[in-house]
């Protein structure tokens, strides 16, 4: 399918992309004002984790600032993190309210709000899965994140066992990927085996395409690696590309996602898959302002001169890029599962001080 670039009726790239190709637009906030105008551009989808709630609230503090004030008052002996963490739940209901009638139409396919499970949890199987049904039953239209981490994978089959839809996160590679879409799979065979029904679990698997770019770049310079730079804008794009095919092949029944936005290629390149995009709102500004043509490219190879250079230079790459490139086992020690649970984990102990500011306000501010 191949279509120009913003004909008449289309009110910019992102919408023309979501009613001419198959590709689904998410937003990656929480934020009213960005979630609407997101809507408004075809956005069937959104997300929510402690990273997005420090910032909706702080942007929206005449809003939310009255609901941790209530939130304080209903839960009179829960310590800030447990405060925090009802924010997040309060934050992320509201969101998935606005995708209701998304969520109705397209049957429980699209319209849901994603929300992320406490990152502390990331070792801990039990306490994910525990996690997942109670978020997944905050509202109808709950898709719940699981970090694709080696007790991520266990709870990911369990969690889609029991019911409930599964965003993994913190997903970077091939391996990881392919761990998922099977974890899926084996939960959803033993539903089926169960006798329960499994037409209502619309699972999906992100891709953070831009985080891995970005560390590919940091061991370029730890290692002082000489290459082209434009060539590392490509790794993310590259391990998207082959897993979607991957995935085509085999049937999974997850959809993947594309997340961390860099640059416009995690974006324009993956047009025309049965995937989903989940830019952040500056980048969706970025794209309905651009001349980028909406066109057909998820099955337009990356060039095989830049993953040669790519496979050549860097070890992390091949780790990434081959199916066989790490064991479950291995996902935890990956640089980039590293450095972000550590952004994760810090953005869940700042929520927590959000909510001493509530609990315990400094005298001294009045």
């Amino acid at each position: 399918m191949t279509q120009a670039i913003i004909s008449s009726g289309f009110k910019s790239p992102l919408h023309q992309m979501t009613q001419t190709t198959p590709t689904c637009l998410w937003n990656d906030s929480a934020a009213t004002r960005e979630l609407s105008y997101s809507i408004e551009h075809g956005a069937v989808g959104a997300t929510c984790n402690p990273v997005i709630v420090l910032g909706v609230v702080k942007a929206e503090m005449d809003h939310w600032g009255p609901v941790l004030r209530r939130l304080v008052a209903e839960h009179p002996t829960a310590g800030e993190d447990v405060i925090g963490w009802h924010l997040v739940e309060e934050v992320s209901r509201h969101a998935a309210s606005l995708l209701v009638p998304i969520f109705v139409e397209q049957a429980g396919r699209n319209g849901r709000l994603s929300i992320q499970t406490d990152p502390r949890f990331y070792r801990d199987a039990n306490a994910l899965v525990e996690q997942a049904v109670h978020f997944s039953e905050l509202a109808p239209n709950m898709i719940v994140k699981i970090p694709a981490t080696a007790a991520g994978i266990t709870a990911i089959e369990e969690a889609t066992y029991r019911g409930v839809s599964i965003n993994a996160t913190v997903s970077f590679t091939l391996p990881q990927c392919v761990a998922v879409g099977e974890a899926v799979e084996r939960g959803l065979r033993r539903r089926e085996a169960a006798g329960k029904e499994t037409a209502s679990i619309s699972p999906v698997c992100t891709i953070m395409v831009g985080r891995l770019d970005d560390w590919l770049k940091a061991v370029m310079e730890r290692d002082g690696i000489a290459t082209d730079p434009g060539h590392l804008e490509w790794a993310g794009v590259a391990v998207f590309k082959k897993a979607y095919a991957l995935y085509q092949q085999r049937g999974y029944r997850t959809r993947l996602l594309s997340a961390a936005f860099r640059n416009h290629m995690h974006w324009s390149e993956l047009i025309g898959g049965d995937v989903v995009v989940s830019p952040p709102y500056s980048w969706q500004l970025r794209f309905n302002a651009s001349d980028i043509a909406v066109v057909d490219r998820i099955g337009k190879p990356v060039d095989a001169a830049v993953v040669s250079d790519l496979r050549r230079r860097f070890v992390d790459f091949n780790r990434a890029y081959e199916e066989d490139g790490m064991t479950v086992d291995e996902f935890d020690t990956f640089g980039p599962t590293r450095r972000t649970l550590r952004q994760f984990l810090a953005a869940t102990a700042d929520l927590g001080a959000l909510a001493r500011d509530f609990i315990t306000p400094d005298p001294a501010k009045g």
